[in-house]
């Protein structure tokens, strides 16, 4: 099982909108292709169910996360069932105190220098790097350049297989990837394809 605390993240599927009964299907065969981790956001249907339910069949083998996580309660109750990174759309001190003190990988969100530092002082190691289509390669790279080198930062927002490459080789530590891989109601089938295309092209330059 991969250790969450010492290691780079690599990529992280993004579930909006999954509901219980398809989870285990679509994170297994994420975690099959190798997606490093696989988040199940809390404004989807039953979201801790199927955070109870994606860590009974993937969690020996893969990461299981609740995403946006907007407060101290609901990082216990993710705690609770089964999830092992914290991921949020912003940087919220008392969340990522919260899983810290469980435990657990935050991701908070952050978009500015500010932002990045308070997350850090808090304990943060893991940042999110939203929207990443608003801050770009470009602005990714300036943030990289004045953080401490063991904080690594994920964009989030608008990654798919023709970018994902270019913000590996500008330094990200991992990406979290949304619709290029999952939308609501896909197959299993649909989703490894995408997987699978997403994978290849992050390993071919981080191999």
């Amino acid at each position: 099982m991969t250790d969450t605390a010492t290691t780079s993240s690599g990529l992280v599927a993004i579930l909006r909108g999954i509901t219980p009964d398809e989870v285990a299907a679509i994170g297994t065969v994420l975690a099959e292709e190798g997606f490093g981790a696989v988040e199940v956001p809390l404004n989807s249907p039953q979201p801790f169910h199927s955070i109870e339910r994606l860590a009974a069949a993937i969690g020996e083998v893969c990461v299981v996360g609740a995403g946006t996580v907007l407060n101290a309660d609901d990082v216990a109750r993710a705690h609770t069932a089964g999830a092992r990174i914290i991921v949020s759309p912003d940087t919220h001190i008392e969340v990522i105190t919260a899983a810290i003190e469980r435990g657990l990988r935050p991701y908070p969100g952050v978009a500015t220098p500010t932002e990045a530092f308070a997350a850090i002082r808090a304990g943060a190691r893991s940042l999110k790097l939203f929207p990443s289509h608003l801050l770009g390669i470009t602005g990714m790279r300036a943030l990289r350049a004045v953080l401490p080198a063991e904080v690594e930062l994920l964009p989030v927002g608008g990654i798919d297989e023709d970018n994902i490459g270019a913000w590996a080789a500008a330094g990200a530590g991992g990406a979290g990837v949304g619709t290029s891989v999952y939308r609501p109601g896909d197959s299993a089938d649909a989703v490894r394809a995408r997987a699978r295309k997403l994978c290849a092209a992050w390993s071919s330059v981080t191999a």
